[in-house]
């Protein structure tokens, strides 16, 4: 049985709010003169002093950033933490990095943490790439010796050889974080907690930083903890999540069920029948709105299944757009997501090169799949309208509404497949003698 290297009990972390009275925010030096003469008189009468504490206190709000969390982490985990914007996912991550003191509760943790939090965490501005490298080091209990060890290892995976002498504080964001990453993931740390500041890299360096966090827990044994809004990253790094919610415990487990029960509490789509409008008004969308999605239909051709999407069949939409002036619109999107917000679908007439053009008022544009190549289950619909060049948004709804994918053949292969795309394939043996086969002693 794995051993408990993070052990939380009733963590709590509170700050406390000031806010300032709207009609204290703007005047002129006669206001601030009399203001000042009137707290000289109060505080020359011992009668108002506990008037003066009340209304203090009355401009002070006690904020709880986390509240009674208690969960324990194995060694070797990789747990994903998740949850919206103000969900106190990056202050538990400062609480568990010693960055700042609870207020209620404990922690125990066994072993060396490393964390990357944020841009410039850990780092001295005026030193230079070479020197951050030891003092890090140093900082997280390590010797010189094994400093030089992992030095080269650092610089190879940080990717900046030629700017290593340089201070860091010329270094751009990107730089920056390649070596605080590289840093933090090199010097064998039993804890390794990575905050969304992986987002500054690029694509490539974000999948080199998620294959090391992998190597670190598997092949290492060592603890991870990594918060995102990338669900895609979350669920292949992540073998357990925790949900948070304004502060709160909301669930800790397997990643594939924590994500949906966030997906489900954070969409804003409805599960919709085919071949009925669906009223777009109140949807949670992006844009200008010049043009603007006001219904959808969907449907495929088959009667027998009530007209409900199948898998390789076709799907059509019927899209009402309203638009304020005549405008002709090169990008019309319909995205299909998965369950777990994974984009697998994105038919965009930008692929086609056709240009539609809408008339002012209400248009009805006819949208067609010819194929959707989706198993059975349940998929988002999102809706994206734009100039061919993508610099006008229009109207962008991520999440329209849902809809259901039925299977007609082949149904029990499709229970036991993994994966959410189908395609067409054969399999067949072919002679070695055709194959060129050759094997190398």
């Amino acid at each position: 049985m794995s051993d408990t290297v993070i052990k939380v009990e009733n963590l709590s972390k509170r700050y406390v709010l000031s806010h300032q009275q709207e009609e204290r925010r703007y005047k002129v030096l006669r206001d601030v003169m009399a203001d000042r003469a009137k707290s000289i008189a109060k505080t020359l009468n011992p009668f108002n002093q506990n008037a003066k504490r009340n209304t203090q206190n009355s401009n002070r709000e006690e904020f709880w950033a986390v509240k009674d969390l208690s969960f324990d982490i194995e060694q070797g985990d990789r747990v994903g933490i998740i949850g919206r914007n103000g969900a106190g996912k990056s202050t538990l991550l400062k609480l568990l990095s010693r960055i700042t003191e609870p207020t209620h509760g404990s922690i125990e943790i066994t072993g060396r943490v490393a964390s990357l939090l944020e841009v410039g965490t850990g780092f001295h501005a005026e030193l230079t790439g070479r020197e951050n490298i030891y003092l890090n080091g140093a900082i997280l209990g390590m010797s010189r010796e094994q400093i030089k060890r992992k030095f080269d290892e650092i610089v190879d995976f940080a990717e900046i050889e030629k700017f290593l002498d340089t201070p860091v504080k010329r270094y751009s964001s990107g730089m920056y974080v390649r070596l605080a990453f590289s840093v933090a993931a090199h010097l064998e740390p039993d804890v390794l907690i990575v905050d969304e500041v992986l987002a500054v890299g690029d694509a490539n360096f974000q999948k080199k930083c998620l294959g090391k966090m992998q190597e670190v827990s598997n092949e290492q044994a060592r603890t991870v903890l990594f918060v995102s809004h990338n669900i895609e990253a979350i669920q292949r790094l992540c073998s357990k999540c925790l949900l948070l919610n304004k502060g709160q415990l909301i669930n800790y487990g397997n990643t594939n069920s924590v994500i949906t029960q966030y997906l489900s509490s954070n969409s804003y789509s409805c599960k919709a029948s085919p071949k009925e409008w669906i009223n777009l008004s109140d949807a949670n969308r992006n844009g200008n709105g010049q043009a603007r999605f006001i219904a959808v239909q969907y449907s495929s051709s088959k009667k027998d299944i009530a007209f409900n999407a199948y898998s390789n069949g076709e799907l059509e939409f019927l899209l009402n757009i309203e638009s304020d002036s005549s405008i002709n619109v090169g990008s019309i999107t319909v995205v299909v997501y998965d369950q777990y917000g994974i984009k697998l679908v994105n038919a965009d007439t930008v692929s086609l090169g056709q240009i539609i053009s809408l008339k002012q008022g209400q248009n009805i544009v006819k949208f067609k799949i010819e194929q959707l190549h989706l198993k059975s289950g349940t998929y988002v619909i999102g809706l994206w309208l734009s100039d061919s060049s993508y610099s006008s948004v229009f109207d962008f709804i991520e999440s329209a509404f849902e809809i259901e994918v039925v299977e007609l053949t082949s149904e029990e292969f499709a229970r036991k497949t993994e994966g959410s795309v189908t395609c067409s394939f054969q399999v067949f043996s072919a002679p070695i003698a055709d194959s060129n086969l050759k094997c190398n002693t």
